[in-house]
Protein backbone atom coordinates (compact mmCIF):
# COMPACT_ATOMS: atom_id res chain seq x y z
CA UNK A 1 0.00 0.00 0.00
CA UNK A 2 2.88 2.01 0.86
CA UNK A 3 4.51 1.55 -2.61
CA UNK A 4 1.00 2.53 -4.59
CA UNK A 5 1.43 5.79 -2.48
CA UNK A 6 4.98 6.54 -3.31
CA UNK A 7 4.33 5.52 -7.04
CA UNK A 8 1.55 8.02 -7.16
CA UNK A 9 3.10 10.98 -5.50
CA UNK A 10 6.14 10.43 -8.54
CA UNK A 11 3.74 10.32 -11.15
CA UNK A 12 1.74 13.34 -10.07
CA UNK A 13 5.37 14.93 -9.20
CA UNK A 14 6.22 14.44 -12.94
CA UNK A 15 3.09 15.79 -14.63
CA UNK A 16 3.33 19.06 -12.56
CA UNK A 17 7.42 19.00 -13.95
CA UNK A 18 6.23 18.84 -17.34
CA UNK A 19 3.67 21.18 -17.13
CA UNK A 20 6.17 23.64 -15.78
CA UNK A 21 8.28 22.75 -18.44
CA UNK A 22 5.62 23.28 -21.92
CA UNK A 23 4.82 26.81 -19.72
CA UNK A 24 8.10 28.21 -20.05
CA UNK A 25 8.63 27.00 -23.20
CA UNK A 26 5.20 28.62 -24.72
CA UNK A 27 5.53 32.26 -26.53
CA UNK A 28 4.52 34.87 -24.47
CA UNK A 29 1.93 37.04 -25.14
CA UNK A 30 2.33 40.39 -27.42
CA UNK A 31 2.84 43.40 -25.16
CA UNK A 32 0.24 45.65 -26.28
CA UNK A 33 0.83 49.71 -26.65
CA UNK A 34 0.83 51.77 -24.17
CA UNK A 35 -0.48 54.84 -24.43
CA UNK A 36 -1.64 56.84 -27.70
CA UNK A 37 -0.88 55.72 -31.06
CA UNK A 38 2.50 58.24 -32.55
CA UNK A 39 2.06 58.68 -36.38
CA UNK A 40 6.16 59.23 -35.96
CA UNK A 41 7.20 56.42 -34.37
CA UNK A 42 4.79 53.92 -36.66
CA UNK A 43 6.54 55.39 -40.01
CA UNK A 44 10.11 55.73 -38.16
CA UNK A 45 9.49 51.41 -37.66
CA UNK A 46 8.52 50.64 -41.17
CA UNK A 47 11.82 52.29 -42.23
CA UNK A 48 11.39 53.90 -45.33
CA UNK A 49 9.46 56.94 -44.98
CA UNK A 50 12.07 59.64 -44.29
CA UNK A 51 10.49 62.16 -47.15
CA UNK A 52 7.16 61.51 -45.70
CA UNK A 53 8.19 61.73 -42.23
CA UNK A 54 9.85 65.11 -43.12
CA UNK A 55 7.08 66.82 -45.18
CA UNK A 56 4.89 66.15 -41.97
CA UNK A 57 7.86 67.52 -39.46
CA UNK A 58 7.88 70.30 -41.95
CA UNK A 59 4.45 71.30 -42.05
CA UNK A 60 3.71 70.60 -38.61
CA UNK A 61 1.25 67.52 -39.39
CA UNK A 62 2.77 65.19 -37.59
CA UNK A 63 2.14 67.51 -34.31
CA UNK A 64 -1.35 68.22 -35.33
CA UNK A 65 -1.77 64.01 -35.61
CA UNK A 66 -1.01 63.64 -32.71
CA UNK A 67 -2.54 66.02 -31.05
CA UNK A 68 -6.06 64.72 -32.01
CA UNK A 69 -5.16 61.54 -31.46
CA UNK A 70 -3.78 61.84 -27.54
CA UNK A 71 -6.86 64.49 -26.91
CA UNK A 72 -9.33 62.07 -28.96
CA UNK A 73 -9.69 65.11 -31.01
CA UNK A 74 -12.12 63.01 -33.89
CA UNK A 75 -13.81 59.82 -31.86
CA UNK A 76 -13.75 58.26 -35.52
CA UNK A 77 -10.30 57.90 -36.05
CA UNK A 78 -7.61 58.48 -38.91
CA UNK A 79 -6.76 56.47 -41.61
CA UNK A 80 -3.08 57.35 -43.16
CA UNK A 81 -1.77 56.55 -46.59
CA UNK A 82 2.17 56.67 -46.23
CA UNK A 83 4.31 56.65 -49.78
CA UNK A 84 7.63 55.41 -49.49
CA UNK A 85 11.00 57.12 -50.76
CA UNK A 86 11.17 55.66 -53.82
CA UNK A 87 7.35 56.83 -54.11
CA UNK A 88 8.96 60.29 -53.55
CA UNK A 89 12.18 59.39 -55.69
CA UNK A 90 10.01 58.99 -58.77
CA UNK A 91 8.47 61.99 -59.02
CA UNK A 92 9.11 64.62 -61.20
CA UNK A 93 12.09 66.67 -60.82
CA UNK A 94 10.85 69.82 -58.85
CA UNK A 95 7.69 68.62 -57.84
CA UNK A 96 7.90 69.32 -54.64
CA UNK A 97 9.93 72.41 -54.49
CA UNK A 98 7.47 73.80 -56.95
CA UNK A 99 4.96 74.28 -54.03
CA UNK A 100 4.11 76.79 -51.70
CA UNK A 101 4.05 75.64 -47.94
CA UNK A 102 0.70 75.86 -47.27
CA UNK A 103 0.46 73.27 -51.32
CA UNK A 104 2.97 71.21 -49.02
CA UNK A 105 0.03 70.99 -46.11
CA UNK A 106 -2.46 70.37 -47.84
CA UNK A 107 -0.31 67.43 -49.75
CA UNK A 108 0.56 65.43 -46.60
CA UNK A 109 -3.40 66.31 -45.71
CA UNK A 110 -4.33 64.42 -48.87
CA UNK A 111 -2.75 61.29 -47.26
CA UNK A 112 -4.83 61.64 -44.33
CA UNK A 113 -8.18 60.54 -43.88
CA UNK A 114 -10.77 61.36 -40.48
CA UNK A 115 -11.88 58.06 -40.43
CA UNK A 116 -10.27 54.62 -38.96
CA UNK A 117 -10.79 52.23 -42.04
CA UNK A 118 -10.04 48.46 -41.99
CA UNK A 119 -9.04 46.85 -45.19
CA UNK A 120 -12.13 45.24 -44.92
CA UNK A 121 -14.26 48.97 -44.03
CA UNK A 122 -12.37 50.11 -47.39
CA UNK A 123 -14.29 47.77 -49.05
CA UNK A 124 -17.87 49.43 -48.09
CA UNK A 125 -16.39 53.02 -48.17
CA UNK A 126 -18.56 55.18 -49.44
CA UNK A 127 -16.87 58.04 -52.53
CA UNK A 128 -15.62 59.86 -52.52
CA UNK A 129 -13.87 59.88 -49.55
CA UNK A 130 -13.02 63.02 -48.01
CA UNK A 131 -9.36 63.76 -46.65
CA UNK A 132 -7.90 66.59 -44.22
CA UNK A 133 -6.83 68.80 -47.19
CA UNK A 134 -9.54 71.40 -48.39
CA UNK A 135 -9.28 74.54 -50.89
CA UNK A 136 -11.51 77.07 -52.21
CA UNK A 137 -13.17 74.42 -53.89
CA UNK A 138 -14.55 72.36 -51.03
CA UNK A 139 -12.28 69.34 -49.62
CA UNK A 140 -9.87 67.34 -51.70
CA UNK A 141 -11.36 64.10 -51.75
CA UNK A 142 -10.31 60.12 -53.08
CA UNK A 143 -11.89 57.29 -54.41
CA UNK A 144 -11.44 53.99 -52.61
CA UNK A 145 -12.33 50.85 -54.77
CA UNK A 146 -11.66 47.06 -53.80
CA UNK A 147 -10.32 44.73 -56.19
CA UNK A 148 -10.96 41.31 -56.88
CA UNK A 149 -8.08 40.03 -54.46
CA UNK A 150 -10.13 41.53 -51.48
CA UNK A 151 -7.03 44.23 -52.32
CA UNK A 152 -7.78 48.08 -52.39
CA UNK A 153 -7.29 50.67 -55.37
CA UNK A 154 -7.07 54.79 -54.04
CA UNK A 155 -7.02 56.85 -56.68
CA UNK A 156 -6.67 60.96 -56.37
CA UNK A 157 -7.88 61.39 -59.80
CA UNK A 158 -4.03 62.10 -60.52
CA UNK A 159 -2.32 59.14 -59.37
CA UNK A 160 -4.11 55.55 -58.70
CA UNK A 161 -2.06 53.14 -56.66
CA UNK A 162 -3.14 49.52 -55.34
CA UNK A 163 -2.89 49.55 -51.19
CA UNK A 164 -1.72 45.95 -49.51
CA UNK A 165 0.33 46.59 -46.68
CA UNK A 166 -0.60 47.95 -43.24
CA UNK A 167 2.04 49.01 -41.06
CA UNK A 168 -0.44 49.65 -38.50
CA UNK A 169 -4.23 49.02 -38.15
CA UNK A 170 -5.19 49.51 -34.59
CA UNK A 171 -7.94 52.11 -33.70
CA UNK A 172 -7.74 54.80 -33.51
CA UNK A 173 -4.79 54.82 -36.25
CA UNK A 174 -4.49 53.08 -39.18
CA UNK A 175 -1.37 53.69 -41.39
CA UNK A 176 -1.07 51.96 -45.16
CA UNK A 177 2.16 52.09 -47.15
CA UNK A 178 1.67 53.10 -50.81
CA UNK A 179 3.92 53.26 -53.50
CA UNK A 180 3.00 56.10 -55.12
CA UNK A 181 2.72 59.63 -53.79
CA UNK A 182 -0.87 60.94 -54.28
CA UNK A 183 -0.71 63.85 -56.23
CA UNK A 184 -4.07 65.65 -55.24
CA UNK A 185 -6.16 66.32 -58.18
CA UNK A 186 -6.79 70.32 -57.05
CA UNK A 187 -3.05 70.87 -57.08
CA UNK A 188 -1.70 68.43 -60.20
CA UNK A 189 -4.44 67.96 -62.27
CA UNK A 190 -4.97 69.16 -65.67
CA UNK A 191 -7.93 71.96 -65.39
CA UNK A 192 -10.12 72.49 -68.47
CA UNK A 193 -9.03 75.16 -70.96
CA UNK A 194 -11.60 78.52 -71.49
CA UNK A 195 -13.72 77.94 -74.78
CA UNK A 196 -13.02 80.40 -76.91
CA UNK A 197 -16.07 83.18 -77.96
CA UNK A 198 -18.10 82.84 -81.19
CA UNK A 199 -18.67 86.33 -81.24
CA UNK A 200 -16.06 88.47 -82.33
CA UNK A 201 -15.85 91.84 -79.70
CA UNK A 202 -15.70 94.83 -82.12
CA UNK A 203 -13.42 97.53 -81.37
CA UNK A 204 -13.40 100.20 -79.07
CA UNK A 205 -15.26 103.16 -81.33
CA UNK A 206 -15.71 100.51 -83.96
CA UNK A 207 -19.36 100.46 -83.89
CA UNK A 208 -19.62 104.37 -84.10
CA UNK A 209 -17.05 104.57 -86.80
CA UNK A 210 -19.19 102.21 -88.81
CA UNK A 211 -22.68 104.12 -88.23
CA UNK A 212 -20.89 107.63 -88.92
CA UNK A 213 -19.43 106.60 -92.02
CA UNK A 214 -22.10 107.26 -94.38
CA UNK A 215 -23.29 110.22 -92.05
CA UNK A 216 -20.25 111.95 -93.41
CA UNK A 217 -19.95 110.77 -97.04
CA UNK A 218 -23.40 112.20 -97.08
CA UNK A 219 -22.46 115.32 -95.44
CA UNK A 220 -19.56 116.10 -98.57
CA UNK A 221 -22.01 115.17 -100.78
CA UNK A 222 -24.26 118.03 -99.55
CA UNK A 223 -21.22 120.46 -99.58
CA UNK A 224 -19.83 119.49 -102.96
CA UNK A 225 -23.72 120.18 -104.20
CA UNK A 226 -24.11 123.52 -102.79
CA UNK A 227 -20.65 125.05 -104.20
CA UNK A 228 -21.58 124.14 -107.73
CA UNK A 229 -25.25 126.05 -107.37
CA UNK A 230 -23.36 128.95 -106.16
CA UNK A 231 -21.48 128.83 -109.17
CA UNK A 232 -24.17 128.52 -111.55
CA UNK A 233 -25.68 131.53 -109.96
CA UNK A 234 -22.74 133.66 -110.20
CA UNK A 235 -22.23 132.70 -113.77
CA UNK A 236 -25.91 133.94 -114.62
CA UNK A 237 -25.39 137.27 -113.10
CA UNK A 238 -22.40 138.43 -114.60
CA UNK A 239 -23.76 137.57 -118.29
CA UNK A 240 -26.77 139.45 -117.32
CA UNK A 241 -24.55 142.45 -116.36
CA UNK A 242 -23.03 142.17 -119.58
CA UNK A 243 -25.90 142.38 -121.56
CA UNK A 244 -27.29 145.34 -119.68
CA UNK A 245 -23.82 147.65 -120.96
CA UNK A 246 -24.37 146.38 -124.57
CA UNK A 247 -27.95 147.46 -124.60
Amino acid sequence: MARIIISGVAVAVALLAMAAAAAAQAPSPAATPSGPPNVTAILEKGGQYTTFIRLMKETQQDTQLNSQLNNSFNGNGYTVFAPTDNAFNNLKPGTLNGLTQQQQVALVQGHVLPQFYTMDSFQTASNPVRTQASGTDGPYTLNITATTNSNVNVSSGVVEVTVTNALSAVKPLAVYSVDKVLLPFELFGVKPAAAPSSQTKPKKGGATAAASGPAAGSEGADSTGAASARAVGWGVAGLAAVLGCLL
